[in-house]
């Protein structure tokens, strides 16, 4: 019975060996420290948009200038939710090379070519997978 329970995990390793698991985890750190750094730059301007919205008086209001401003506003926050859910992803990644699981597609259960791999570090799917999506 413990024989059956260890299959599945050792179909789920990792094709890539600890060295490059470690190359990928360098370009996900790294990554992820950008998408840090740019959460909070949108989360400044979101403050600072919001500050001055209530900051303007009646003799400065113009309706364009108000809808050009929540405009703005709406933009910096769906970054800011697109950015929030990259990080999730690049922090799932990372898991995944702490399980040994990583590089491999979660639809085919093949190895991730490592050049899709480096453009895309979060990825779960090969580029054979993701044309059979769309």
């Amino acid at each position: 019975m413990a024989a059956s329970k260890e299959t599945p995990k050792e179909d789920r390793i990792s094709p890539y060996n600890d060295e490059e698991l470690e190359y990928f985890r360098q370009i996900i750190l790294k990554k992820r420290d950008e998408a840090d750094q740019e959460l909070s730059t949108l989360q400044n301007l979101l403050r600072e948009s919001m500050e001055n919205a209530s900051d303007e008086s009646a003799y400065s209001f113009h309706m364009a200038d108000a809808g050009t401003d929540a405009q703005e506003r709406e933009k910096t926050y769906m970054l800011f939710n697109r950015t929030k859910k990259f990080i999730r992803y690049l922090e799932d990644a990372l898991k995944r090379i702490d399980n040994k699981t990583y590089g491999l597609c979660k639809v085919t259960g093949k190895k991730i070519a490592k050049g899709r791999l480096e453009a895309v570090p979060h990825t779960q799917l090969s580029i054979e997978a993701k044309l059979k999506r769309r």
